[in-house]
């Protein structure tokens, strides 16, 4: 005679699948864990690198100067048109952009100069030497002598400058506050007639004084 099971001692179908019920939202959470962590990392370094890519384009006109003269700010993008109209530039000075068809002689000014024809003559590869009206006559001497058997610098006063003293380049200023700063020196070796120049080679004499 087959021994009978006592009532409630038998496993029933419901409570097998009772028993596995349990085990199935684990799998689920390691699948969702396995697909979902690579899934967030991706998109947030997809974010990042657009967020970053849209900081870099904000503002595509300024580029790191690959010179180790420090405070050098370099710019791109300029034009290059003739034109007969004034010009306003962004900086003061004008470190290029449209100028007029002539460009001023490069030498020791004590008087300001025009803008335009100054950025013209930044084309040919001089470096303009700016000051603030009203220096001590000693620093303005001193910048003076920064043009001496130079044959593409410029040196005026310019008024409306923020500095005391703006060197300037096509595509390239610095801001000094002192003349016998030595970096004004290192910025006329690194860029006059330097690589930024649009028409190396071109005179920065034969036009007008000022």
């Amino acid at each position: 005679m087959t021994p009978r099971t006592p009532p409630g001692s038998r496993p029933t179908e419901h409570a097998s699948i009772n028993k596995q019920t349990p085990h199935a939202p684990v799998r689920w959470r390691r699948l969702l864990v396995a697909v979902g962590v690579p899934l967030v990392v991706a998109v947030g370094a997809l974010t990042y690198g657009l967020s970053t890519n849209s900081t870099h384009q904000s503002n595509p006109a300024v580029e790191k100067d690959p010179t180790n003269i420090e405070g050098v700010i370099s710019y791109a993008g300029l034009s290059r048109n003739h034109v007969q109209t004034a010009v306003i530039y962004p900086q003061r000075p004008g470190v290029g952009g449209d100028h007029a068809p002539i460009w001023t002689n490069c030498g020791a000014y004590d008087r300001p100069i025009l803008e335009t024809l100054a950025v013209h003559s930044l084309e040919h590869g001089a470096v303009w030497i700016s000051y603030q009206p009203g220096l001590p006559t000693d620093d303005i001497a001193r910048l003076a002598q920064l043009a001496t058997n130079q044959s593409h610098v410029l040196v005026s006063p310019f008024p409306g400058q923020s500095s005391r003293i703006e060197a300037t380049a096509w595509g390239k200023q610095l801001s000094v506050t002192d003349p016998t700063d030595p970096r004004l020196t290192a910025f006329i070796n690194a860029f006059q007639q330097g690589p930024q120049t649009p028409e190396p080679g071109e005179t920065c004499s034969g036009g007008i004084n000022g």
